[in-house]
């Protein structure tokens, strides 16, 4: 087949294969009617293809010499191949002669096509190459003959991509867009006037370096205008050279070349860079229909065609609209008449284009659209809008100053009024405090609630002073952990700025701060956002004139979105509020948020780098004269609990303890604060196995906390759980079960959605003591996929699940499911908490005890010896030497080492008598073993 034919059944080819068998056979029936026998040899290569697969492999036309990499070709070496077309192609090479080093693009002629008027083609290109010399057209560097004949051309070689590509990878705004066709416009016009036309711009002939250079590449069909060529043939017969897309009608139409056939080329360029798509959309993407648009189709106007989505419809994106409204007017008709039918209706020349384009862009009227005198107003006042601005702004701000005086004056007069009513009010209700006096003493709930009804008599001509006033009993109340009476006061507050319409911002932010604060208390969180919500788009308004208020409020926000699960959002929150503090040097306020990014770390399992978050806040405190800020309560009580969690309990202790003795001190013994650190205090007793001493101060406890809180509030469901954990270590498996689901029941509220895991690997800790393995299994499972979709399925509190479950299992005889859980718990728990970890060493622990359970005790011997050495104080290293020397005993017993057994059984019931006087779950299950061991 030659190579005429060949370019004529290509592309046909590429667009019969891409369609549908039903849609190939009507555009062959199509092309049938038009050229018969160009339709039958389409059909038989077609049957090549359904016959073989690789028919397309080898190439149709002979390509005798075919090059390599590594070949030589004059000083230069062949490295590898970047494009290749009908004329030639293009390979990466570099000197390979040793005079100097660099890599170029070197442009040869397809080897089996070099006819007479392809090589006259190539020797006028290295002619036009040889007059160009411009920053923004890739430079003809030598010129030469390889050894085998076959000339070449190296050029400069450009790394980069299409300008289109360019553009869309980078997100090229619009300006920027049109600074890069300015640069191909410089390039196009400085070959102009060298008298060469490119006839072949196109988008992959316009690169753009990673420096956003742009360089205009391949002259190989340009002509010279002072260099007459002949007549061109017909354009449906020739072998086209140029790129139909971007043709323009007089090329189609086979006549006279001029500059204005690149200014049609670089308008298609234009409206790809501004409307992301060609200017025509055909139904069928034949070369018939490309030249029918071409020569008789109008296109849209590039605002209306970025509107378009692929099938027709309008796009509906607010990013679309916008760029579609930037184009409308001057963009649309620069474009439209690049684009013109016939030559005298574009820009004369392309500097004309490029002029029109940069009038644009200074804001000056373009040429492309009628010269009104409206149009030419609009760009002068567009153009000189900070001048007119200024001048208007001047003028307002006059205006604006008399109107502010008067406004300010009036402000004035009832900011005074509003403080004379809140300073009377004070005065007043101290003046009647005899009311409230049992002894020599006051009753402050007592004084705040005559306030109230005082306020609600005396302010109710004065709403704002009235909400103010409401605010601050609330505060009052809040401090005395009156947790549910200031939510009440708090209410009543928002209701009354609502309908206020010159409330002041701060009494609106502070407000809304303390609304969240109490909800959050009462295990409200997600209510807690809800309420804060309105407030939070004004921060940064607010923060210039607001920042300690604007602080406060970002901390409150971070504490409800963290108690929601929120973790990273209620971080930024936390280290926006941070940067205000330190700034302002708000000492307290800086370490308060130290404090919540450290209960995030432990939220987190990042135990090592809380402790020393709520070190660093307590040291901040201290070393601030704030010592005995409430704050430090919750600070000491955050590492208590961190303490316990790594069995140490000695720590635990004596932080609880300061942490009690200071709420008791700052906050009084009914506050809720102090109530949940003698809870915590309660827990230690029952690690140390003091069961009775635990069991009677979670009682009281229990009942104050119910009267301050409620039945549903997150402090009652720990107090239903801590009473749970007593009656399972006593034995009392019923009640056990039957507190920690209460327990459970409350925590499955949103807002305690970080504790329920938690709960629920409690809960099936006690159903399996209670042999309820089924409902035990459940309950575990959950907190396993709780805590896996929370803080990730590598997390050792994941381990430690699996290890609970492991033990399900095990009782339910799944040995090997057990098996996987039991190792899957050590791997987690050693990589997340470390070896010297009691989760750790509980996980090793019961792998070693299941060997037993898998008839290999022999195998469970050394393992448990070492743990029932295991160093160790505080709680938990204890309770892992009882256990161990009580699985241990059960091992030797099952290899018939039954006196040795009974002999270590005994004495380790004798020392837990001592140690556990109140009994607990491992004097039972070493009295269990001692049973079995007979």
């Amino acid at each position: 087949m030659d190579a005429e034919r060949w370019q004529r059944l290509s592309p046909l080819l590429d667009i019969l294969l891409e369609l549908e068998p039903e849609a190939r056979a009507q555009q062959l029936e199509i092309l049938r009617a038009d050229d018969p026998a160009l339709a039958r040899d389409l059909e038989q290569l077609l049957a090549l293809e359904d016959d073989n697969d690789s028919f397309m492999d080898q190439p149709l036309l002979d390509k005798p010499g075919q090059l390599k990499p590594g070949t030589l070709m004059g000083p230069y070496r062949l490295e590898s191949m970047l494009g290749e077309g009908g004329m030639g192609m293009v390979w990466l090479a570099s000197r390979a002669d040793g005079l100097y080093q660099r890599r170029v693009a070197l442009k040869l002629l397809r080897p089996g096509l070099a006819d007479p008027n392809l090589r006259l083609r190539f020797t006028r290109e290295r002619e036009i190459l040889a007059r160009l010399e411009h920053p923004n057209i890739a430079r003809l560097l030598d010129a030469g003959v390889g050894s085998e004949g076959q000339p070449y051309l190296a050029l400069e070689y450009v790394e980069g991509v299409s300008i289109t590509e360019y553009c869309a990878a980078n997100n090229i705004l619009l300006d920027g867009r049109l600074k890069l066709f300015l640069q191909v416009c410089e390039a196009v016009s400085h070959a102009h006037a060298n008298l060469i036309v490119h006839r072949d711009l196109k988008p992959s002939n316009i690169l753009v370096t990673p420096n956003g250079d742009v360089r205009l590449l391949d002259f190989g069909i340009a002509k010279l205008l002072d260099d007459p060529e002949p007549a061109p043939v017909h354009p449906r017969t020739e072998v086209r050279a140029f790129t139909l897309h971007y043709a323009a009608p007089e090329q189609v139409r086979g006549e006279l070349v001029t500059t204005m056939t690149d200014v049609y080329s670089l308008g298609v360029v234009l409206y790809e860079l501004l409307a992301d798509t060609k200017p025509y959309r055909l139904r069928r993407q034949t070369d018939a229909e490309w030249e029918e648009a071409i020569l008789a189709v109008e296109p849209l106007k590039p605002s209306v065609a970025t509107l378009r989505t692929t099938d027709g419809s309008r796009a509906r994106c607010p990013e679309t609209r916008r760029n579609a409204r930037k184009l409308v007017g001057d963009l649309d008709n620069i474009a439209l008449k690049a684009l013109a039918k016939q030559p005298e209706q574009r820009y004369p020349s392309v500097e004309a284009l490029s002029l029109d384009l940069q009038r644009h862009m200074d804001g000056r009227p373009v040429h492309a659209r009628p010269q009104s005198l409206g149009y030419r107003m609009r760009k002068y006042a567009s153009r000189h809008r900070w001048t007119l601005a200024a001048g208007s702004v001047v003028g307002l701000l006059l205006v604006a100053a008399l109107a502010a005086s008067v406004w300010q004056g009036r402000q004035a007069v009832r900011e005074a009024a509003r403080a004379q009513a809140m300073q009377d009010f004070v005065i007043g209700l101290f003046d009647n405090a005899s009311a409230s006096q049992q002894g020599s003493t006051f009753d402050a709930r007592e004084l705040l609630a005559a306030g109230e009804r005082r306020g609600q008599r005396e302010l109710g001509a004065q709403p704002l002073a009235h909400a103010e006033l409401l605010g601050l009993i609330a505060r009052l109340r809040l401090g005395l952990g009156d947790y549910r009476q200031s939510l009440a006061l708090l209410e009543k507050q928002s209701r009354l700025l609502a309908v206020v319409d010159d409330a002041p911002d701060s009494l609106r932010l502070e407000s809304a701060t303390q609304h969240g604060r109490v909800l959050r208390l009462l295990g409200q969180s997600r209510q807690c956002l809800v309420v804060m919500s309105p407030m939070s788009p004004r921060l940064q308004a607010l923060q210039s004139r607001f920042p300690l208020p604007v602080a406060e409020f970002m901390s409150q926000s971070g504490r409800c979105h963290a108690d929601a699960g929120e973790r990273q959002v209620a971080r930024q929150m936390y280290e926006r509020s941070l940067d205000i503090r330190r700034s302002l040097k708000d000492e307290a306020g800086v370490a308060e948020n130290l404090r919540d990014m450290a209960t995030l770390d432990a939220e987190l399992g990042n135990a090592d780098a809380a402790v020393r978050g709520y070190r660093a806040a307590l040291a901040h405190l201290q070393a601030h004269g704030h010592a005995r800020h409430p704050l430090a309560v919750e600070i000491q009580r955050s590492l208590a609990m961190l303490y316990r969690n790594r069995g140490e309990t000695d720590a635990a202790l004596a932080n609880y303890q300061r942490a009690g003795a200071l709420a008791r001190e700052i906050l009084g013994p009914q506050h809720p604060t102090t109530q949940a650190l003698r809870r915590h205090v309660a827990a230690i007793h029952v690690d140390l196995g003091e069961l009775r001493i635990a069991d009677e101060e979670l009682r009281t406890l229990h009942a104050l906390t119910l009267e301050s809180m409620g039945p549903a509030h997150r402090d009652t469901a720990s107090s239903w759980n801590s009473m749970g954990i007593v009656a399972w270590e006593r034995g009392d498996y019923s009640a056990a079960v039957d507190y920690v689901a209460r327990a459970v029941r409350i925590w499955r509220a949103p807002d305690s959605a970080q504790i329920l895991p938690g709960g629920l690997f409690n809960y099936g800790m006690v159903l399996h003591s209670a042999g309820r393995y089924g409902d035990a299994l459940a309950a575990l499972e959950e907190a396993r996929q709780l805590r896996a979709a929370t803080i990730g399925a590598s997390h050792p509190l994941v381990g430690e699940t699996d290890r609970m479950i492991g033990e399900v299992l095990a009782s339910q005889g799944d040995l090997a499911a057990a098996s996987e859980r039991f190792d899957r718990a050590v791997r987690l728990t050693q990589v997340g908490f470390g070896p010297d970890h009691p989760r750790t060493w509980f996980a090793q622990l019961s792998m070693a005890h299941h060997q037993t359970r898998l008839g290999k005790p022999a195998d469970a011997i050394a393992p448990l010896q070492a743990l029932a050495q295991h160093p160790g104080e505080g709680s938990e290293a204890p309770k892992l030497r009882w256990l161990a020397r009580a699985y241990l005993g059960e091992a030797r017993c099952r290899l018939g080492q039954g006196e040795e057994a009974r002999r270590e059984l005994d004495a380790l019931i004798s020392e837990l008598r001592v140690r556990q006087p109140d009994g607990g779950t491992i004097p039972r299950e070493a009295q269990a073993i001692r049973t079995a061991c007979r």
